[in-house]
């Protein structure tokens, strides 16, 4: 039988990824003297330690639990799909348990070069896969295709998360806060980390740069756009609509960040992604 593992990457909690026949191992996360999971800590509290001035910091998931995943499963072919590695170290600690467990030879692991929602689809439609019957050879060369078909772009809206996370300047990010600059960091090519793709006065200007790099590009009823946000709902609904009027063929589909995300991108940061169904 084939199983499939992830990570909290696919904002799928503990419980909705097993309602759904797969295993979500979610990452750490730590504010203050306060340490739980992410997807398990209570938003609200969350959000009010960040804006009492304590900064937020995120981990891959303990290697110990991905090593228990694993074992659960010792007569099974296990597909572990990670988020991009680079990003976090979750990748790397999911090879390494690999290598720690007497069922290795069984296990595969895949760096999706991606997170959040293309991460969130390639994860639901290979456990569809495994249901219909599909190999485990067949899922694993269907979700390394897709980790080649998508792309991500980050619009924060603190610049002290973008200089605590060396991403900018103290002086720039000064700067920026005071002339409210929105910033736009894309996923570099590589997927390991994020660059500087733009830099726009109003956030629709810097939906609409984003959107504009993308115009030549056939984008029809077989893609997927997410926007994923850290509570900025009316963010979201300007992203929204500016995407159906870009490609007004394509699915969109909305999503509130988990909080090891909310550590690297601040409070009401929006991302913008897709993937090729």
């Amino acid at each position: 039988m084939v199983r499939i593992i992830t990570d909290s990457s696919t904002l799928y909690t503990i419980d909705q990824a097993q309602e759904k026949g797969f295993d979500a191992v979610p990452l750490c996360v730590s504010i203050g003297d306060w340490d739980g999971r992410d997807l398990h800590m209570d938003y609200d509290r969350f959000y009010n330690t960040i804006a009492s001035g304590q900064h937020p910091k995120s981990s891959q998931p303990p290697i110990g639990d991905v090593m228990e995943t694993f074992e659960k499963y010792l007569e099974d072919d296990i597909i572990n799909i990670s988020m991009a590695d680079g990003l976090s170290g979750t990748y790397q600690s999911a090879c390494g348990a690999r290598e720690m467990v007497d069922n290795k030879d069984n296990i595969t692991v895949i760096n999706s070069r991606t997170l959040c929602g293309p991460h969130r689809y390639m994860v639901t439609e290979a456990q569809k896969m495994k249901e219909a019957g599909k190999s485990a050879k067949e899922i694993i060369d269907w979700v390394t295709q897709k980790s080649f078909e998508t792309d991500s772009w980050l619009i924060p809206q603190d610049f002290g998360f973008l200089r605590r996370g060396g991403r900018m300047t103290p002086t720039a990010a000064a700067i920026g806060s005071v002339l409210k600059l929105k910033p736009v960091l894309c996923l570099t090519e590589d997927c390991k980390r994020l660059d500087k793709f733009a830099i726009k006065r109003t956030f629709s200007g810097a939906v609409k740069a984003i959107l504009d790099s993308l115009k030549d590009k056939p984008f029809g009823s077989d893609y997927i756009f997410y926007v994923v946000h850290a509570r900025a709902f009316k963010d979201c609904e300007t992203a929204v609509e500016l995407i159906k009027q870009y490609f007004p063929e394509v699915t969109i589909e909305t999503y509130e960040l988990s909080h090891a995300f909310i550590t690297q991108g601040g409070p009401a940061c929006v991302a913008i992604q897709y993937i090729k169904k």
